[in-house]
């Protein structure tokens, strides 16, 4: 019978040993995202959802792209500015 953690051993010195370093850079990025939104859902879970869309927006960005992120972010600035000239006259 195999045991759990001789397998978990295996797995880790086979991607230590045999995983390109490019992959682990990828690996530990989406790791960090990964966490960075569980860390969001279980503050959004013990504190309560009163911002609730700040709390949306935060869990949705963490999974995407930077080129996506900045494209969102000019898009957001381009309205912002529209709206304020327009309020403004």
């Amino acid at each position: 019978m195999v045991n759990l953690s001789t397998v978990i051993g295996k797995f880790f010195d086979d991607y230590i040993n045999h995983t390109p370093k490019k992959l682990k850079i990828i690996d530990a990025y989406l790791s960090y995202i990964m966490l960075t939104g569980i860390v969001q859902f279980v503050y959004c879970c013990l504190v309560g959802t009163f911002p609730f869309n700040s709390f949306l927006s935060g869990f949705i960005s963490t999974g995407i792209s930077p080129e996506r992120g900045f494209a969102d972010f000019i898009f957001a600035h381009v309205i912002l500015h529209l709206v304020v000239i327009n309020f403004i006259g």
